[in-house]
C-alpha cells in the first residue's frame, strides 16, 4: 500500500492533563520543562507516605445526560472529546462519527468501600447507573452520548498500549469507511486499586521518576485524557479543515512472553517499530524523533533501548529519544494518546522536549538522549512507542501535511 493511500488526517485534538487542559497551556509547560509530579493529595491510599503522581487538581464540571452516571475517567474523556470536536469544527455528518476510547480502570476508582459492608444497600442507593458505569467500555458510551455520535463505538483495554492502539484501530476504521470521522484516544483516572497493585509490584518510584537513567527506580502513575479526531486526508481537504498532523503508519504486536515483564531483548517492540515504518513507507533515518514509552522501571527501559538499537541500527546518526512520562507520569490507558498529542505539538513547533531528571542515561550509541533544555529541530516525521503488560506493543508514525 502506498503512503498516500494509508494517510489519515488529525483534524481535532483535545486533552485534559496535569500539565494543562488546553493545547497552549500544555505546550507552555513543556517548553518550561515543568514537572507536575507531586505527592498524591486527591484521596487517601493507606500507604506509609503518599505516592508521587501526576494528578489533576481542577474540579471536573461535566453535566451528564439523563441515565448516565459519569465516573472520573468518563468525565476526563468527555472533556477531552468536547475539546477535540470543537477544534475539528462543524461538519454536516459529524454525528455519524464513531468513538474508540481506551482505559484500563474505567469506573473502578468510584467503587466505595461500603460495597463490602452492605452491597444491596450500596446498589439500591446508586441505582442501575452505578452498575453500568464500571466497565471500560463506558467511557466510549459517555463520549458518544455526550456528542450525539451515531457511528460505531467501543472501548479498548490492552494495558499501557491501549491509547495508541485505540488510535490505530480508529485510523483503520476511517480508511475502511466505517464512519466519516472517528474520535480516538484514552482516558484514565488515578485509582487506589492500580496504585496498590503497582506498589505491590515494587514498581513505584517514591520520588519523581527518571526514565532511562542508570539510577532509575520505578514509575509514577498519572491521570488525564486525550482524544484525536481522525478522518481521511481527502475528506479533511474537501471541507477545508485544519490538518494538525497526518498519521502515516502504525503497527501493533505482542511479545507473547510474560504477564508483566517485557521480552528482555525487545524483539516484539522492535518488530512493531519496523512494521510501522514499513506501512508508512519510510526508512529509519527519516524518523526525526521518538516519544518513548520510557516508564523508568528497571526492566522496561533496557528492553526498550534494545528494541531501538535493533530497529534504528542502520541509521547514520543516533535517533533523538525522550519520555513524556517524566512530566506527567504514566497515565496507563491514556498514555499513548497523551504522548501522541505531545509528539504532534513537537512537530508543529519544531521543538523536541527533553526527558526530565535524566543525568546519567543508559549507554548506547544508537540513541540521542534529549537532556536539559528543549531543542529546536525541524521534525517532518516522528514516532510514538507504547508497550504494556501482557506484551502489547504499539507504534504510531506522525507527519506534517505535505
Amino acid at each position: 500500500m502506498s503512503r498516500n493511500s494509508e494517510a489519515v488526517a488529525i483534524t481535532g485534538i483535545g486533552l485534559v492533563s496535569p500539565l494543562g487542559s488546553t493545547l497552549d497551556s500544555c505546550q507552555a509547560a513543556l517548553r518550561e520543562c515543568r514537572s507536575c509530579l507531586e505527592p498524591l493529595s486527591n484521596f487517601e491510599t493507606g500507604f506509609e507516605a503518599p505516592p508521587v503522581v501526576g494528578q489533576i487538581r481542577e474540579r471536573l464540571e461535566v453535566g451528564a445526560r439523563p441515565g448516565f452516571r459519569l465516573s472520573r475517567t468518563d468525565k476526563l474523556g468527555v472533556l477531552a472529546a468536547r475539546a477535540a470536536a470543537a477544534v475539528a469544527g462543524d461538519c454536516a455528518d459529524f454525528h455519524q462519527s464513531g468513538a474508540v476510547v481506551a482505559t484500563t480502570v474505567g469506573g473502578l476508582p468510584e467503587i466505595d468501600p461500603e460495597i463490602v459492608a452492605d452491597p444491596r444497600r450500596y446498589y439500591r442507593k446508586g441505582a442501575f447507573s452505578t452498575v453500568t458505569s464500571y466497565p471500560n467500555s463506558h467511557v466510549a458510551d459517555a463520549v458518544s452520548a455526550d456528542l450525539g455520535l451515531k457511528g460505531p463505538h467501543f472501548g479498548v483495554s490492552v494495558a499501557c498500549a491501549s491509547g495508541a492502539i485505540a488510535i490505530a484501530v480508529a485510523a483503520r476504521m476511517v480508511l475502511e469507511g466505517a464512519a466519516p470521522m472517528m474520535l480516538a484516544g484514552g482516558s484514565e483516572a488515578l485509582c487506589p486499586f492500580t496504585l496498590s497493585g503497582f506498589q505491590a509490584l515494587q514498581a513505584l518510584d517514591p520520588a519523581p521518576c527518571r526514565p532511562f537513567d542508570q539510577s532509575r527506580n520505578g514509575l509514577n502513575l498519572g491521570e488525564g485524557a486525550a482524544i484525536l479526531v481522525l478522518e481521511t486526508v481527502a475528506r479533511a481537504r474537501a471541507r477545508q479543515a485544519k490538518i494538525w498532523a497526518v498519521l502515516r503508519g502504525w503497527a501493533m504486536t505482542n511479545d507473547a512472553f510474560h504477564p508483566t515483564a517485557p521480552q528482555q531483548q525487545g524483539r516484539g517492540l522492535a518488530d512493531c517499530i519496523t512494521s510501522a515504518m514499513k506501512m508508512a513507507g519510510v526508512r529509519s533515518d527519516q524518523i526525526g524523533y521518538v516519544n518513548a514509552h520510557g516508564t523508568g522501571t528497571p526492566l522496561n527501559d533496557p528492553a526498550e533501548v534494545k528494541a531501538y538499537e535493533s530497529a534504528f541500527g542502520e541509521r547514520r546518526d543516533p535517533i533523538p529519544v525522550s519520555s513524556s512520562k517524566s512530566y506527567f507520569g504514566h497515565c496507563l490507558g491514556a498514555a499513548g494518546a497523551l504522548e501522541s498529542v505531545v509528539t504532534i505539538l513537537s512537530m508543529r513547533s519544531g521543538t523536541l522536549f527533553p526527558t526530565l531528571r535524566l543525568s546519567a542515561p543508559l549507554e548506547t550509541p544508537a540513541l540521542d538522549w534529549l537532556l536539559g533544555a528543549p531543542r529546536r529541530q525541524s521534525l517532518p516525521l516522528a514516532m510514538t512507542v507504547s508497550a504494556g503488560f501482557g506484551g502489547s506493543n504499539a507504534s504510531l508514525i506522525f507527519g506534517l501535511e505535505e
